[in-house]
């Protein structure tokens, strides 16, 4: 639920996000990348490289949240390669046999239910502070606010000794709503004028941005950082950042709408890809590009084996990530 105006290196006037600009400054930016307006479409396009709708998971409950079993995710092919798999934070992807993360692909699985950390599915009393969550479909407790949870227990799959490569989806539950966070974090907010829920949102990105800089360093550390292909995107537009269309309604980089919108500031979102040893730091690329990209672009950089009877809806956009746009077609995509 993070916007394209949500950071402080796309312009917001409010935020400090010092990790996620030095991502931006240290990678390639796609800065016209799109995906679906709410997020399990999303999810579902961006595990298959395929529409949402031709996966089944293309809205967020009703049982059309479920990503179809037969169809091969970015975890399989990845497993399936040798590469050790763990994901951390939220799938929204079906939460039983054979829906679930464990089924499709992943080794190592912590995670909440459902859509949301809060929401009916997971144990009652989970509000982002101490919650249960499940680690391999088993229950367990663990202390501190969910944001640092997933990041730490990200950062503890990175760091196993190992002679695999691996491959780690860290989907976050922030910054979705409720909006809950340490008073530390939104009071700087509250004090700038913003409304509450804005100044709450605007201080889980601020937390987030933190623990993104801890795991940079933890990348560093363990000697990583070379090697180490890292994304960062959002899954559709802000959630409260902006994009009513009014002055006072926060920043949203000048785009009409926000999360649920057709309209661009429902779906354009920010997205930037980080690997020092290949690609070129501060490259822009302006070509339409996708969430849908990423699996058949994976199978390129990481010689994954293309799966068998599967047509991709996004492209690999190898050629515009090293900086070439000779040849490359026009497109038309669907939102």
């Amino acid at each position: 639920d993070q916007g394209y105006g949500d950071m402080s290196c796309h312009g917001n006037p409010w935020l400090n996000t010092p990790n996620l600009d030095r991502l931006y400054a240290e990678g390639v930016r796609l800065e016209d990348y799109h995906v679906a307006p709410v997020c399990t479409p999303t999810r579902a396009a961006l595990m298959t490289g395929r529409y949402s709708s031709r996966v089944g998971a293309w809205t967020v409950t009703h049982g059309r949240q479920l990503l179809k079993p037969d169809d091969v995710t970015m975890a399989d092919l990845c497993s399936s390669a040798g590469y050790r798999t763990g994901r951390f934070g939220k799938w929204h992807l079906g939460d039983t046999w054979p829906y679930a993360p464990r089924f499709r692909g992943v080794e190592e699985v912590g995670r909440h239910l459902a859509g949301g950390i809060d929401e009916i599915g997971n144990p009652v009393g989970n509000d982002y502070f101490d919650d249960t969550y499940y680690r391999n479909g088993v229950p367990e407790k663990i202390d501190g606010y969910c944001t640092d949870v997933f990041f730490a227990e990200c950062q503890r799959f990175i760091a196993q000794p190992s002679n695999k490569p691996f491959f780690a989806y860290l989907p976050l539950n922030a910054m979705h709503g409720p909006h809950t966070v340490a008073e530390e974090y939104s009071a700087p907010f509250t004090a700038q004028g913003h409304p509450e829920n804005r100044a709450k949102f605007y201080g889980m990105i601020t937390n987030f941005d933190e623990n993104l800089g801890r795991l940079f360093d933890t990348l560093k550390r363990k000697d990583l950082v070379q090697d180490t292909i890292v994304i960062f995107m959002g899954d559709n537009g802000t959630a409260a950042g902006g994009g009513g269309g009014k002055p006072d309604d926060g920043f949203n980089a000048g785009m009409r709408g926000k999360k649920g919108s057709v309209y661009e500031g429902g779906h354009r979102v920010a997205c930037f890809v980080r690997w020092p040893s290949r690609l070129k730091a501060a490259h822009n690329v302006d070509q339409l590009t996708s969430c849908r990209d990423w699996l058949p672009t994976l199978i390129d950089l990481c010689d994954l084996d293309t799966p068998q009877d599967v047509k991709f809806d996004g492209q690999s956009i190898v050629p515009l990530l090293e900086g070439s746009t000779q040849g490359w077609p026009a497109r038309t995509m669907f939102i």
